[in-house]
C-alpha cells in the first residue's frame, strides 16, 4: 500500500513548489536590477516599497477573513427543537478586526521594530540592485543567513551545531570570494557605486537578520498570552506597521519629487511585476515550507543563484571571474549544509536515558508483587500479630479454620490440595 502524495496537475507539490521557489528567488533580483537600469525616468523605490507593502496586507487581510468566515459557518450541533434554524454563529464585526490588530493586547506595538527593520531592508534592496548586478547582489545576499544565525544565538539563546558553524564559516568565504576583482575583467559594464552597493547590502542583511529573530522571539513570547492570534493577524500588524513607516518616509524623502512627477512617475510593467513579486515573496516562502523540508528551501537558494548568475551571462553581459565561481560553489555548499537538520537522538539513546532515570529513583518506582515469597510475608505477619493479639488465632488454628472451611465448599475442592501458587490467587481474589 503506497502513501498518497498531493500533486497539482500529475506534477508532485513538493518538487512543484520547489520549482516556484527558485523562480521567485531569481526573478526577485533580475526584474530588479533591470527595471534600475532601463533608460528614461527611473520610477521612486520609495514609492515601490509603498505599493509592496500595500499588496501583502490586503493578501494577508483577504486570507485572514476568509478564515474568520469558514469559522463564523462551521456546522453546529444539531438541535431536537424547532429554533436551531434561528440560532446563528457570531459574525467577524469590522469592530472586532480592529481590535486584533491594533489592541495593546494584541501586540501591534512590538511590531513595530520589525516594521522599521523590513522597511529599510525592502529599501536598501532597491539600492543595491541598482548599483550591483544580480548575480553579485544575489550571492551577497546570502549573508543574511550569517546575521540571522548570529542574532539567533543572542536573542534566542540558540546553540548551533558544530556543522552550521562550519557551514556559516564557508559563506563568510564564499561571499568574501564573489568581492575579489579580477586583473583582466573590464569595470565598464558597472552602472552606479559598487561600494555603495555592498554598503547596502550588507546594511540589508543585518536588518532582515536582527528582525527575522525579533519576529519570532515575539511571537513565541506572545502565544501563551494571545494563543488565539493567527499568523496572518501577525503578518497583517507587520505590513501595516511598514506601510505606515514606509509612506512616511516616501513623502519625507521624496515629497518633492512626487510633487513634481507624481507617485506613479517612471512606473512600467517590469515596475509593477517587480512590486508583485516582493509582495508575494513571503507569501511564496510560507506556503512552500508546508510541502518541502529545509533542505528542498536551502537547495532552491542555490539553484536561484546559478539561475541568476546565467542570465546576468546573457541578459547584464555579466563576466563570470574565476574568484566568482569559487565563491559561488562555495555559498552553494554552505547553503546546503546548513539547511541540513541537526541529529536527533535515537530511540536506542532514548531507552538508555529513561532507563537510566527509572534506576535513578530507586524504590520510588512500582513495587512488584513476588508471588513465590507471599506465603513466607504472609505467615511472618501473622506470626508477629499473634504474639501481641489475643484475638488472632494461631498458626496451627487459622490453618484448621482454612481446612474445615474449604470442606464446606459446594464443589468439594479443599484448597490443601492446590498448589501454591493456586492458593495464593485464591487469597488475593484473583480466582473465582
Amino acid at each position: 500500500m503506497t502513501d498518497a502524495v498531493a500533486t497539482i496537475g500529475g506534477v508532485p507539490t513538493r518538487y512543484l513548489s520547489l520549482v516556484v521557489l527558485v523562480i521567485q528567488n531569481s526573478a526577485l533580483v533580475l526584474t530588479m536590477r533591470y527595471s534600475r537600469i532601463l533608460p528614461g525616468p527611473q520610477y521612486l523605490s520609495s514609492t515601490a516599497v509603498v505599493m509592496s507593502e500595500l499588496i501583502k496586507c490586503v493578501i494577508c487581510l483577504l486570507v485572514h477573513l476568509h478564515e474568520q468566515r469558514t469559522n463564523s459557518h462551521s456546522p453546529s450541533l444539531p438541535l431536537l427543537s424547532d429554533s436551531s434554524s434561528s440560532t446563528t454563529a457570531p459574525r467577524y464585526t469590522l469592530s472586532q478586526l480592529f481590535t486584533d490588530i491594533f489592541s495593546v493586547r494584541s501586540g501591534f506595538l512590538k511590531l513595530l521594530i520589525p516594521a522599521i527593520l523590513y522597511t529599510l531592508q525592502n529599501n536598501l534592496q532597491f539600492v543595491a540592485a541598482t548599483n550591483l548586478d544580480a548575480a553579485t547582489f544575489q550571492v551577497t545576499y546570502q549573508c543574511k543567513i550569517l546575521t540571522t544565525a548570529l542574532f539567533a544565538v543572542l536573542l534566542l539563546r540558540q546553540s548551533l551545531t558544530p556543522l552550521k558553524w562550519l557551514s556559516l564559516f564557508v559563506l563568510t568565504m564564499g561571499v568574501a570570494c564573489v568581492q575579489i576583482p579580477s586583473a583582466g575583467t573590464p569595470t565598464s559594464f558597472h552602472q552606479g557605486s559598487y561600494p555603495l552597493g555592498i554598503l547596502a547590502v550588507a546594511i540589508a542583511c543585518l536588518c532582515s537578520g536582527f528582525a527575522g529573530v525579533y519576529f519570532e522571539k515575539v511571537l513565541k513570547s506572545s502565544s501563551s498570552s494571545t494563543p488565539s492570534t493567527s499568523l496572518w493577524v501577525r503578518n497583517i500588524q507587520l505590513s501595516v506597521g511598514c506601510l505606515a513607516i514606509a509612506l512616511t518616509g516616501t513623502f519625507i524623502w521624496d515629497g518633492r519629487a512626487i510633487a513634481q512627477g507624481g507617485f506613479f512617475q517612471g512606473y512600467r510593467p517590469i515596475t509593477v511585476v517587480t512590486i508583485c513579486i516582493q509582495a508575494a515573496g513571503g507569501l511564496i516562502v510560507a506556503l512552500v515550507i508546508k510541502y518541502a523540508d529545509n533542505i528542498l528551501k536551502g537547495f532552491a537558494t542555490s539553484l536561484s543563484i546559478i539561475l541568476s548568475t546565467v542570465v546576468s551571462v546573457f541578459v547584464f553581459q555579466f563576466v563570470v571571474t574565476i574568484y566568482f565561481l569559487i565563491g559561488t560553489v562555495l555559498v552553494f555548499s554552505a547553503t546546503y549544509m546548513y539547511s541540513i537538520p541537526d541529529k536527533k537522538p535515537t530511540a536506542t539513546e532514548q531507552d538508555l536515558a529513561i532507563r537510566d532515570r527509572d534506576e535513578a529513583k530507586g524504590d520510588e518506582g512500582t513495587p512488584m508483587i513476588s508471588i513465590n515469597d507471599y506465603d513466607e510475608d504472609r505467615r511472618d505477619m501473622e506470626k508477629a500479630e499473634g504474639e501481641f493479639r489475643d484475638d488472632v488465632p494461631s498458626r496451627g488454628a487459622s490453618q484448621e479454620f482454612s481446612e474445615k472451611s474449604d470442606d464446606k465448599k459446594p464443589n468439594g475442592e479443599s484448597t490443601a490440595d492446590k498448589p501454591k501458587a493456586i492458593r495464593v490467587y485464591d487469597e488475593l481474589g484473583y480466582v473465582d
